[in-house]
This record gives structure tokens, sequence and C-alpha cells, in this order.
């Protein structure tokens, strides 16, 4: 028995609460309940979260940049939950810290230890290289904090917003299959679909895994802070690595 905000709750014999998180038994955490209405508005918020997102990317990028922009995108995303929907941010997962379990509390921290260790040796040349360059400072600014709240507001729309309420709709499993085929075939990687077949198909294979995996992890953790900041830090790693001092990648 382990003792989790303020409950004891059973966990499996043997397995340390350090590793329950591993293999996503965190506990029950009550769903949050709204109404049939609450979710349509959910689902509308979602849509033109999107359709803003796609017209601000061609209308006023790169002449309002990305730390600008992106961060505007992630707080209409946050107001739009609040003040549109009705919701509190609680409702989509992001729970304060007092509330969150041990395991929650261990596993988030492992998993932030684990990615600044993990991305860092994988793109250790990569990295050298931008830290080698007079111009460090602004990449950070320009490349890696946007793509780090990019991912924050990928999580807060096809997780927090989308898979939430498609699971209230039709159930666990094909709530998280239609927002992740979403999330991977949608509007976030159409540019994917311009490529070659032999990079689109492996592309998009990866993405519906890594969002499969975060998928599953806000449903069994109920902790949106979690896959969102997780999948900030790769984000900022993977596509920042790569983008050099100046976004050359594609847009968001």
């Amino acid at each position: 028995m382990v003792k989790l905000n303020g409950s004891s709750r059973p966990g499996p014999s043997g397995l340390s609460l350090h590793l329950r998180g591993h293999v996503f038994l965190f506990g029950k955490r009550p769903p949050s309940a709204y109404g049939s209405s609450a979710g349509t508005r959910l689902l509308l918020a979602a849509i033109v979260l999107e359709a803003g997102r796609l017209g601000a990317v061609n209308w006023l990028y790169p002449r309002v940049p990305l730390s600008i922009l992106i961060p505007l995108l992630l707080v209409a995303a946050l107001l739009s939950i609040r003040f549109v929907v009705g919701l509190k941010l609680s409702q989509i997962g992001f729970h304060p810290w007092r509330e969150w379990s041990a395991i929650e509390k261990s596993y988030f921290i492992q998993l932030l230890v684990i990615a600044n260790v993990v991305f860092p040796t994988v793109f250790a040349a990569r990295l050298r290289t931008i830290l080698a360059q007079p111009s460090v400072l602004w990449t950070v600014w320009s490349v890696f904090v946007p793509y780090l709240f990019f991912g924050f507001y990928q999580e807060v729309v096809y997780r927090g917003m989308l898979q939430s309420e498609l699971i209230r709709r039709w159930g666990a499993f094909t709530g998280i299959l239609v927002s992740n085929a979403l999330y991977t075939f949608g509007p976030l990687h159409s540019y994917y679909f311009s490529s070659r077949a032999s990079f689109a198909i492996p592309m998009f294979a990866s993405i519906f895994a890594i969002g499969l995996f975060f998928g599953v992890l806000f449903r069994r953790s109920g902790n949106l802070w979690i896959a969102a900041v997780m999948h900030g830090i790769g984000n900022a790693y993977i596509v920042g690595s790569l983008a050099s001092s100046a976004v050359s990648g594609p847009g968001p």
C-alpha cells in the first residue's frame, strides 16, 4: 500500500512506485465531468484554434517571429478553454502540483532527467555546432523556446481538448485512436504529404507512435502537464537542433 494524495492506494506487488509510471500504473484519477454542450464547444474551439494557427502561419509568419507567434497561440488555446468553452484548466488535465500523486511526481522527474540526457546525447554534434556560434542566445530564443511552446500547444489541442471530448463521446479506445489519427494525418503534419513516399511513411509512422504514447499516457494519468512538458522538450531538441540559427524547417 502506498499513500497518495492523502489516501492509500494499492500498487502491484513488488513494483516500486518509481517504476509504476513507466507501465502507466498511476492509480485512478476521477475523470472530469462536463456536459455535452461544453463538449461541443471544446471540439469547435479545437477546430477554430487549428484554423487560426494555419492562418497565422500563412499570413503572419515570418513577419511575426515564432518566438511571439507560438506563445500567442498557446495563450489563445488556454483562454478559449477557460472563457469560451467554460471549463477549468484542471478539467482538461492541468492539475496543480499539490494534487499530483507520488507516482506522477516521480515519473515526471525521471522523464525530465532522461530527456535532458538522451536528447543532448543523440544531437550532440549538432548542439555543439549551435553552441559554438556567436548567435547561440538568439538561436535558443528564436528556435528552441518557440518549439518547446509548440509541443505544449499540440498537447493542449489534440490531447487535452480533442482526445478528452472524443473519449467522453466514444470511449477510450476509439477516442484515443481517432484523436491520434487527426494529430498524425491532419493539418498539423500535412506538409509530409508532399514528401517522397520513402520519407513520408516512416515519418507518419513515428508521429503516430509518439502521439499514441502521449495519448495513452494522458488517459492513464489524467495529467496533461506530463505529456505537454515532455512533448515540448522533445520538440525543442529535435526541431531546434535541426533548425540552426534561423527557422529553416517547416513552419508550425
